[in-house]
């Protein structure tokens, strides 16, 4: 294969998405296999301990699902493919959102049984966002239950795709053999060891009805988008090349998802697939892409070219570290890239030279020259960071973001030793920088390390990867709630602080109210006449007030929403001194503050949880078992979105029960809102722990 890209026309960018579990991984082994870039297929749970090719993670081939997306290309037919497998489990999502943000077309898997499920709607979702035509292949038809026919209505009524079936089975369940092609209206059986050799036939008898049917129906469709098929229509001239012509229009405008069949594992329908890709799925000139560039202040967005001739732009997408340096996937967009070049990170300014350019199959690397723009390589040794742009310098502008989701769940952990603490630094640093998804923060109050990301499996894989990789054994909790305090009534205090040590002593009087402030700010207000507190003491008071603040009496959580009022006092000529009547401040409030009936506050969180209107009942019953009060419900195309607020204590553990409850189709994001008073056993569980603490740290 040539190391350099000449023929634009002749490249293909396409990623594999689906649920989990539809058979990704195992159609992308099958394209590896027929395209000779393997020479023997291995499966993804396989009984030789191998594991599939594009998964080459150790945890994907124990699990048997892909967490991370691999990239390999392969050769068709003389046309050049570039192909990203993604993970199909929610908690990955960042590597289907990347992928497709770099892609221009995609096949979208479906299992023939399971139809549309919760991840073919998000996975679909994506592919809106970024504009990206799709082909749907339904595998699996040799599964008991197999049914394509009601998948391609799915896709229509789920999805609202105009899905057109582009072959019929020839035989289901355990008796498939392969399928009618309606553009042909000829049949083909996959034969052979792995199916390599395909046997053209005629259409069986029993099934030429349908085919016939099934045509119609096809060329009903697509003569919507395309005027010279309608009129052949009407002459009775429809060609294959017209048909063709016609299907590759509209799916490359997104007007139609052509709809194809097979069985990966069984080896069936691949190779009508992979020309399916070539012939309707669009190269980089069929696509648009566009950038952004600065207009005296405002930010202007322009068309980009597929012109290799034009100055560089391209972005760095996916990042991977290793020991060796940091494997920076690239999607060149406009221009040409050559080894040496010396390239601009946008964001940075920084100049860096690309001493490697690679392609990537699966985690093995190509060295090659250069490339030109519609491809996707990889640099090695660059510095960067996830959706950086790079230029040669000639450009000043950057491609537009990929959309990264918010985290919504988080752990705290911790090292078991200073060994594994080092480790473990090293390893959050790494997966924060490749996962724009994954966060790291620390809870000030506890001290405790926390994790954030897409969901507890997403958190589990990078825990688990800590240990494999960095040697880094952490003790894993969950994170503690910031609670609050605060006060409910006004409380009268007078407080003398005496201290008599031999010479001079501290005295200070104070006289005032504790009230709550109406808002989560301190208030100190200075009501003090006739100058019984001399004027430099009256600041004194207030910060004795104020270091009390860190933590409250009632539950030892910072305390918000205090005021202060300071009426009166008395002082001594000699004994009082700035240090007196702090004293003395912090005195009155461990002394008075229970009379102000503190409460403890709990963080409220304002939670919109969205999926189908069908599980509507569903979603607001995990929200109103989780003390959840409902704000208010949006219904638009067939979903709807819940607005709730619900305390953050009772939100851990809730992706997993809502993607239960929801068949996995609804999903859910979190922000802080405010702070409320928590329930009373909340706070009389609080109180009591506290008082425990207390007492054992005074024996």
């Amino acid at each position: 294969m040539s190391s350099v890209i000449k023929d634009l026309a002749r490249v293909r960018n396409i990623g594999i998405s689906a649920h989990i579990d539809s058979g990704k991984t195992t159609l992308t082994e099958r394209i590896l296999f027929y395209t000779k870039r393997i020479h023997k297929v291995h499966e993804v749970r396989g009984k030789d301990g191998v594991g599939a090719t594009m998964d080459s993670m150790e945890l994907e081939r124990e699990r048997g699902i892909t967490i991370a997306s691999a990239a390999t290309y392969c050769s068709w037919n003389d046309h050049h493919v570039n192909i990203i497998d993604t993970p199909g489990h929610v908690d990955f999502t960042i590597e289907v959102e990347r992928a497709l943000r770099v892609l221009d077309g995609a096949v979208l898997v479906l299992c023939s049984v399971a139809g549309v499920q919760s991840q073919s709607i998000t996975v679909d979702r994506q592919m809106k966002r970024y504009n990206v035509p799709r082909i749907a292949f339904v595998n699996k038809c040799d599964r008991s239950g197999a049914n394509p026919a009601r998948v391609c209505d799915q896709l229509r009524d789920k999805l609202g795709h105009n899905s057109v079936m582009m072959q019929i089975p020839i035989g289901l369940e355990a008796d498939h053999k392969g399928v009618v092609d309606l553009v042909k209206m000829k049949g083909f059986l996959f034969e052979g060891d792995n199916g390599e050799e395909i046997k053209e036939i005629e259409i069986p008898g029993a099934l030429q009805a349908e085919a016939e049917a099934r045509r119609e129906v096809l060329l009903d469709t697509i003569s919507m988008y395309h005027d010279g098929l309608m009129e052949a229509m009407l002459e009775d001239n429809v060609t294959e090349a017209l048909i063709k012509e016609a299907v590759r229009k509209a799916t490359i405008s997104r007007d139609i998802t052509p709809v194809f069949l097979g069985s990966a594992y069984k080896n069936k329908g691949v190779q009508l697939l992979l020309n399916a890709v070539i012939e309707y799925l669009p190269n980089p000139m069929d696509v648009t892409n566009d950038a952004i560039r600065m207009k005296g202040d405002e930010e202007e967005t322009f068309r980009v070219e597929t012109d290799p001739t034009l100055p560089l732009l391209s972005l760095a997408f996916k990042l991977e570290v290793s020991p060796y340096g940091q494997l920076t996937y690239l999607r060149i967009y406009q221009g040409s890239l050559k080894k040496g070049d010396t390239i601009v990170n946008q964001r940075s300014r920084d100049k860096v030279k690309v001493g490697r350019l690679v392609r990537m199959h699966a985690d093995s690397m190509e060295d090659i020259d250069g490339t030109i723009c519609g491809d996707i390589v990889a640099m090695f040794g660059v510095d960067c960071a996830s959706g950086d742009t790079f230029t040669d310098g000639k450009v000043d502008a950057s491609m537009t973001s990929i959309h990264v989701p918010a985290p919504v769940v988080s752990l705290a952990i911790k090292p078991k030793s200073q060994k594994a603490q080092d480790n473990m630094s090293k390893a959050l640093q790494r997966f924060s920088k490749e996962d724009p998804t994954f966060r790291v923060g620390s809870d000030e109050e506890t001290g405790d390390t926390l994790i954030s990301g897409m969901g507890e499996l997403h958190l589990d894989v990078y825990v688990e990867r800590m240990k494999r990789e960095y040697n880094a054994e952490v003790e894993v909790g969950a994170p503690k709630v910031a609670y609050r305090e605060t006060i409910t009534i006004p409380a009268d205090f007078d407080y003398t602080h005496k201290k008599q040590t031999g010479g001079s002593g501290q005295y200070g009087r104070i006289i005032g109210t504790l009230e709550p402030s109406g808002s989560d700010d301190f208030v100190y207000e200075n009501k003090v006449t006739g100058g019984n507190i001399p004027s430099e003491y009256i600041s004194s008071v207030e910060k004795g007030f104020k270091s009390c603040l860190d933590r409250g009496e009632y539950a030892g959580y910072p305390l918000v929403g205090l005021k202060v009022v300071l009426k009166d006092g008395n002082s001594h000529a000699v004994d009082s001194s700035d240090n007196a009547f702090q004293a003395a401040a912090r005195g009155a409030f461990r002394a008075f503050y229970d009379k102000a009936k503190p409460v403890v506050l709990e963080p409220i969180m304002r939670v919109s949880v969205e999926g189908p209107t069908e599980f509507q009942g569903d979603m607001m019953g995990t929200v109103m078992k989780r003390r959840g009060v409902i704000q208010g419900t949006t219904e638009e195309g067939g979903f709807v979105r819940i607005d709730a607020d619900v305390p953050l204590s009772e939100m851990f553990g809730y992706a997993t029960v809502l993607r239960s409850a929801t068949q996995g189709k609804a999903e859910f994001t979190m922000e802080f809102n405010r702070y409320g008073v928590a329930p009373a056993e909340v706070n009389e569980t609080l109180r009591k722990a506290w008082l425990e603490k207390r007492a054992a740290a005074t024996k």
